[in-house]
C-alpha cells in the first residue's frame, strides 16, 4: 500500500496524471462524444450539439490561456484540484438536469476543467517526473488520452445497455470522484528535490514557434469533426447505420498506444517528421468517410483518427515543453489555445454546412484543406527544429 500512495515515484506521478486526463478528456469532453447517438434520439439536435461542442471548446481555451500565466506551483496545483471538482460538478449535472441553458453553462465549466486537468495537470507530471529525458515517460502519460476515450466508452455503453443516458453521466461521474482522489492525493505540492519548481522564465518567440502555434491550430480543426460527430458520421453512411458507436471505440483501442509509439519514433527521427507523417495519416482518416460506405475502410478511418491525434497531442506539447523547458506549461499554454480555437471554430461551419447539404462530405472536405495547409507550413520550416535539438 505504501508503495502506492509514494508521491514521489515515477510510476504513480505517471499513474495520477492518466487518472487525471481520464477525468479532464475522457469525462469531461469525449463521453459527450460517446453518448451523442443516444442524446440525439432522446433531447438534442445537431444544431444544438454542435454549440455545445463550441461552448466546451471555448471553455477549454480559456482555460489554456489562463494556464499560461500560472507561475507558481502552488497555484497550479491549485487550480489543478479545481479541475477536478469542476470536472464531477459539470458532469452529474447533466444527469440531473434538462434545462438546455444548465447545459451550456456546464460544458463552458467543464471545458475550462479539462484545461486544468490536462494543460496544468500535464505540467506538473513533467515537472515531477525524475528521468534525465523525459519524452518517453509522457508518451505514456498520454497515452492517458486513449485511455479515457475506452474507459468513458466502455462505461457509458454498458450504462446504456441497462438504462439511460442520463445515469450514464452520473455514473461517469461517480467514476471522476474515484480517479480523481488518487489526482488530488499524488499531484500536489511537494517541497522536496524531485518537485522542480518552474520559475516562469521567459523565452524568445521566433518564427518556428508561430509556425507550430498555426500547425497546431490546423490539427485542432483535423480533430474536433471527427472528435464531436464520428459516430453519427459513420451511422450516416449507408449501410453502417449503429456502427458509430462501435468506430469510437476503436479510436480509444488505437490512440491508447499511439503517443508511446508515434513519441518513441520522434526521438529516433524528430518530432517535425513524425508530426507531418501524423498529419498527413490524419487527412486520410477525415477523407475516407466521404468516398466510400465500405465498413472495413470506415474502421480503417476511426483507427487512423485515434492512432493520429491523440500522438499529436503529445507530439505537440512534448516538443513545446522541451523548447520552453524554463516554463514549460507557457508554451504548452499558447500551443493549446491554438488547438481550442481550431476546436471552436470547427464545430460552427460544421453545423453551417451539415444543414446547408445535409450530410458531412462537405465539412469533412474543409477540415482536410485546412490541415493540409497546416502539413504545408510545418513543413517548409521544419528544418528550423535542429536549432532545439539539445533543449
Amino acid at each position: 500500500m505504501k508503495s502506492i500512495l509514494n508521491k514521489k515515484n515515477n510510476a504513480n506521478i505517471i499513474v495520477a496524471g492518466i487518472f487525471a486526463l481520464i477525468i479532464g478528456m475522457g469525462i469531461a469532453r469525449f463521453a459527450f462524444t460517446s453518448l451523442l447517438p443516444s442524446m440525439l434520439e432522446n433531447k438534442l439536435d445537431i444544431s444544438f450539439a454542435g454549440l455545445l461542442a463550441s461552448i466546451n471548446y471555448f471553455g477549454y481555451l480559456l482555460g489554456a490561456i489562463f494556464a499560461i500565466f500560472i507561475k507558481e506551483v502552488s497555484l497550479k496545483v491549485k487550480f489543478f484540484r479545481i479541475g477536478l471538482f469542476i470536472s464531477f460538478f459539470s458532469t452529474i449535472v447533466l444527469g440531473l438536469q434538462t434545462n438546455d441553458f444548465v447545459w451550456i453553462v456546464s460544458r463552458f465549466v467543464a471545458g475550462f476543467g479539462s484545461a486544468m486537468l490536462m494543460v496544468v495537470g500535464s505540467s506538473l507530471v513533467m515537472s515531477r517526473l525524475n528521468f534525465e529525458d523525459k519524452t518517453k515517460a509522457m508518451g505514456i502519460h498520454f497515452s492517458g488520452i486513449g485511455f479515457s476515450i475506452v474507459v468513458t466508452d466502455i462505461l457509458s455503453r454498458t450504462v446504456l445497455n441497462y438504462s439511460s443516458w442520463e445515469n450514464a453521466w452520473i455514473a461517469l461521474s461517480i467514476l471522476s470522484i474515484i480517479l480523481g482522489a488518487y489526482s488530488f492525493y499524488i499531484l500536489d505540492e511537494q517541497k522536496n528535490e524531485n518537485f522542480v519548481k518552474i520559475k516562469g522564465k521567459a523565452f524568445k518567440i521566433d518564427s518556428f514557434v508561430v509556425v507550430l502555434i498555426f500547425t497546431y491550430f490546423t490539427v485542432g480543426i483535423g480533430f474536433v469533426v471527427q472528435g464531436t460527430f464520428l459516430p453519427d458520421i459513420i451511422n450516416s453512411i449507408e449501410g453502417l447505420e449503429g456502427i458509430g458507436s462501435n468506430s469510437w471505440l476503436l479510436v480509444g483501442v488505437a490512440g491508447v498506444p499511439s503517443c508511446i509509439i508515434w513519441m518513441r519514433l520522434a526521438s529516433f527521427y524528430g518530432s517535425v517528421n513524425i508530426i507531418l507523417v501524423c498529419m498527413v495519416l490524419l487527412i486520410v482518416s477525415i477523407l475516407i468517410p466521404t468516398f466510400t460506405s465500405s465498413l472495413l475502410l470506415n474502421l480503417v478511418s476511426a483507427f487512423l483518427y485515434g492512432a493520429t491525434f491523440i500522438a499529436l497531442v503529445g507530439l505537440f506539447l512534448n516538443l513545446g515543453g522541451k523548447i520552453a523547458n524554463s516554463n514549460p506549461v507557457f508554451l504548452m499554454g499558447a500551443l493549446t489555445s491554438s488547438y481550442g480555437i481550431g476546436q471552436i471554430t470547427a464545430p460552427l461551419y460544421s453545423i453551417a454546412l451539415i444543414k446547408k447539404y445535409h450530410n458531412y462530405d462537405s465539412t469533412l472536405y474543409l477540415t482536410a484543406f485546412i490541415m493540409l495547409l497546416g502539413v504545408i507550413v510545418l513543413y517548409i520550416n521544419k528544418n528550423k527544429e535542429k536549432k532545439y535539438a539539445n533543449n
